[in-house]
């Protein structure tokens, strides 16, 4: 649907819908919103390619579709909206099965996925208030500190001073594809494409404290039934 396209003027349910939610990144803001990002400024962050007024405007479209509110600053799902969860992720379950294989090198963005990474990492088991990771890609000269204090997490582009936990090695490729559920962590260990250095106590742990994408359960699903749909054609090969 364009621009500037009120509405399909089909009186129909799916119509309806797409007039709500068919717009260039409504989707993708969605998305974010259901993975727990609340806060303009974080969403904007997350969307690197999706101008601020062009977010302004899509968030103002969900409030007057009655899918979010807008309390203290906070943009949060009203019951209309979390009932597009099964739709959403049905949508990605479609999408891991017959449209995500390799990633094209325009969509290996390093910001993006620290980004991501930073939100879902579960610490818990570290000791002290504080706990600080670093990312260091193999292919990309930027340097990347995730610190978590006291549960509330904050991606860093400078050294903030304190001491590092662990340091997570890997190329970008690699550890989206570990984050998205592709390739399972203890692999891309084995095979040296994803590391971890610290404390062996520390890094140990790390299967645990990244919680992977929302995803990757989906992608996880879908790379079995790949698997398992490849191999009788093996063998009747």
């Amino acid at each position: 649907m364009s621009e500037t396209t009120q509405s399909y003027g089909q009186y129909c349910p799916i119509s309806r819908a797409l007039d709500v939610l068919g717009d260039r990144w409504s989707l993708l803001i969605l998305r974010d919103l259901f993975v727990g990002t609340t806060r303009f400024n974080d969403l904007a962050r997350g969307l690197p390619g999706l101008s601020r007024s062009l977010l302004t405007k899509r968030l103002r479209h969900f409030e007057r579709a009655g899918l979010v509110e807008k309390i203290y600053g906070d943009y949060l799902l009203t019951d209309a909206g979390r009932d597009l969860e099964t739709i959403l992720f049905g949508l990605g379950a479609w999408g891991a099965r017959w449209t995500f294989g390799e990633p094209d090198p325009e969509e290996l963005d390093a910001d993006l996925l620290v980004w991501w990474m930073h939100t879902r990492l579960d610490t818990s088991s570290f000791p002290g208030r504080r706990q600080v990771l670093a990312v260091r890609f193999t292919d990309d000269i930027r340097r990347y500190w995730i610190v978590i204090e006291s549960g509330d997490s904050s991606v860093c582009t400078t050294d903030p001073g304190y001491p590092v936990d662990v340091t997570i090695t890997a190329d970008v490729a690699s550890l989206y594809q570990v984050w998205l559920g592709r390739v399972p962590l203890a692999h891309a260990q084995r095979t040296g494409r994803v590391g971890f250095a610290g404390l062996p106590a520390l890094t140990r742990r790390m299967s645990s404290v990244l919680r992977l994408s929302p995803v990757a359960a989906l992608t996880e699903v879908a790379t079995v039934t790949e698997v398992a749909v490849e191999e009788p054609e093996r063998i009747s090969a």
